[in-house]
């Protein structure tokens, strides 16, 4: 009689807590500032799960970001980020004023919303249909890079192989995702990506060299990048409204620095012709510097390098048009940089050299080609870069207010 009066306390505060939670629909208020003299859009504010302490019952998922002065909804996406099948965190993005503070209401929903019907969106896969690529895409942009089935067909000596860890930019002027649309018409529907009818192609030339913020180790003796073949594994972490988020594993590869492990964690955000690049490495001996290049292609381009704002970049004529290739690294990792010309095909780039925290480096990288109407000369692309510095210097502030 004793044990069923101890379990009956056990269960009902149990019973009562489960009811009370299921019943709730809490909405947590958060503000966001802008602390910076330029307006701020296109911009991901990131809310981690950890801090809804007395989310006990809700479902992380179900929640709806709403301004609160205007009442308006605004897209957002939840991210398991490290694949343990917990939700971590909730994205959105806000768009302030220079200097303002606005607020935001979180509501949870009855069901999860469902943004998989919309047209502008991130989007990214492996693609074994095309021997084994991955591409990514956003709103602005879209890349892809090469792996081990490409790689072995170039050891082979079997026609269509790529050898190549550089990142390969997939020139686009539409905002819808075309990454899926472009490989059919390739492969199953007698066309060609490498053709422009109207929405963009791929006329950009890798080979070799790091393409678009490729990654390497510098041998100052040598003058030489030392690098990784094509990536070995890859995860797709997320794609969705707002963020697309994958890994890409590569087998160790030699170095003057020993044997260097190597693992990219890649997002890009809508709005953004920069992607995020975390790199996990490590070697046998003690990692001072690694690298990121961007491709000099004829040579025929403009180069701006900044190392007080973080900014490098290199506008080149570029088929009938005009393109910018950039790389900005937050001040804590970088280190300086070498603008390397060589008589070797693929092996003239700008390079930026960057120093490991813990083992991690963090970058951005990415371009804008003039025919897709957002940068129109090299004087906007650098702008572009710039502004970004600021913004992941001085990021959005975010306070809750529950």
């Amino acid at each position: 009689m004793m044990f069923k009066k101890n379990l009956l306390n056990l269960i009902l505060p149990l019973l009562i807590l489960f009811s009370s939670c299921q019943e709730k629909d809490a909405n947590y208020l958060i503000e966001v500032s802008n602390n910076l003299d330029m307006p701020r859009q296109n911009e991901t504010v990131e809310i981690p799960k950890s801090s809804f302490n007395n989310m006990l019952c809700q479902e992380f998922e179900r929640l709806v970001v709403t301004d609160q002065k205007t009442g308006t909804s605004l897209p957002s996406q939840v991210l398991d980020t490290d694949m343990d099948g917990e939700l971590d965190i909730l994205v959105f993005q806000p768009v302030l004023e220079a200097g303002e503070t606005r607020k935001y209401n979180l509501i949870p929903q009855q069901e999860p919303v469902d943004y998989t019907d919309m047209d502008v969106r991130t989007f990214s896969r492996f693609v074994p249909e095309r021997t084994d690529d991955y591409a990514w895409e956003n709103d602005r942009v879209a890349f892809r890079t090469y792996g081990p089935t490409a790689e072995k067909m170039i050891v082979d000596g079997t026609p269509g192989g790529t050898l190549s860890s550089g990142l390969d930019c997939w020139l686009k002027r539409v905002d819808y995702p075309i990454i899926d649309k472009w490989y059919r018409k390739t492969l199953e529907e007698g066309g060609s990506y490498h053709k422009d009818t109207g929405e963009g192609l791929d006329d950009f030339h890798v080979g070799l060299s790091r393409g678009c913020g490729g990654i390497g180790i510098w041998s100052q003796d040598e003058e030489k990048l030392y690098t990784s073949r094509n990536f070995s594994s890859w995860n797709t972490l997320a794609e969705g409204p707002l963020r697309t988020l994958f890994e890409l594993e590569y087998q160790p590869w030699e170095s003057p620095a020993g044997k260097i492990m190597e693992k990219k964690t890649i997002s890009l955000d809508l709005g953004s012709n920069l992607m995020k690049v975390e790199l996990t490495i490590s070697s046998q001996e003690q990692l001072e510097s690694v690298s990121a290049g961007i491709t000099l292609h004829e040579k025929d381009g403009t180069m701006h390098s900044d190392k007080e704002a973080g900014c490098f970049s290199y506008w080149q004529p570029h088929a009938d048009s005009e393109m910018g290739m950039g790389i900005v690294v937050p001040s804590q990792y970088l280190t300086g940089y070498t603008e390397h010309m060589s008589e070797q095909k693929d092996q003239s780039h700008l390079i930026v050299h960057m120093k490991p925290v813990n083992g991690k480096v963090i970058y951005f990288t990415g371009f804008g080609w003039k025919k897709s109407g957002l940068f129109t000369t090299e004087q906007e692309w650098i702008k572009y870069l710039e502004e970004f510095s600021k913004t992941i210097s001085s990021p959005l502030e975010v306070s809750y207010l529950f």
